[in-house]
């Protein structure tokens, strides 16, 4: 089974997508961390070969051996993440990559495209999102940033994420739309945990 996660920077699908992950049994892909490791390799090598990349996920990501958990992360890093993701070649070897992934086993995915590109033939599709000021808010908490530059910065990505050509940021036709603004994480992982439930998946949770 497949759940995809897709939506907005600040709407949580990270912390939610793993602790779905967790709770179903599941395994956790964090594609967002895919172009973020592009962007990395991007600003250290502008003529980097995107096919020669060695990207691992795990409990951590690795970057040709090299763990780059923390580094990807940066503001430089994730500034140029949501520009090379708009690179249409990019978006092609990155969600053949997540495809191979998907093929087998049971998976939590969270990203911008799963439910629509990566993986449309999903079992459960979500589609998270929030008021963006809501979602500027947690970001500053989480990087200790002005929020007035956060909330800038993502009506940047909202606006790149929505507008580029290649697999723009849009809920899939049968996704499941979850405002979360009001809702605790763990409002909106039980949530989901109950839909995976519904949808006949034999999911047990831990």
């Amino acid at each position: 089974m497949i759940v995809a996660i897709d939506g907005p920077a600040g709407a949580g699908k990270s912390t939610v997508a793993r602790a779905v992950a967790q709770a179903l049994g599941f395994t956790y892909l964090d594609t967002g961390a895919m172009y973020r490791c592009v962007a990395l390799a991007r600003l250290r090598d502008p003529q980097i070969d995107l096919q020669s990349l060695e990207i691992r996920l795990s409990d951590n990501v690795t970057l040709g051996g090299e763990d780059v958990s923390e580094v990807i992360r940066s503001t430089e890093v994730t500034a140029l993440a949501s520009e090379v993701a708009a690179e249409a070649d990019v978006r092609a070897a990155m969600a053949l990559r997540q495809q191979a992934m998907l093929a087998s086993g049971d998976w939590v995915a969270e990203g911008r495209d799963i439910g629509t590109v990566v993986a449309p033939r999903a079992e459960l599709k979500i589609f998270l999102h929030a008021d963006p000021q809501e979602r500027a808010r947690r970001r500053a908490e989480q990087t200790g940033r002005p929020l007035s530059e956060v909330l800038t910065e993502q009506q940047q990505r909202d606006r790149r994420d929505g507008e580029r050509e290649h697999s723009p940021l849009v809920a899939a036709e049968d996704a499941v739309k979850l405002d979360t603004t009001a809702l605790s994480a763990d409002e909106v992982i039980a949530r989901i945990v109950q839909l995976a439930a519904e949808r006949g998946s034999g999911a047990q949770t831990r």
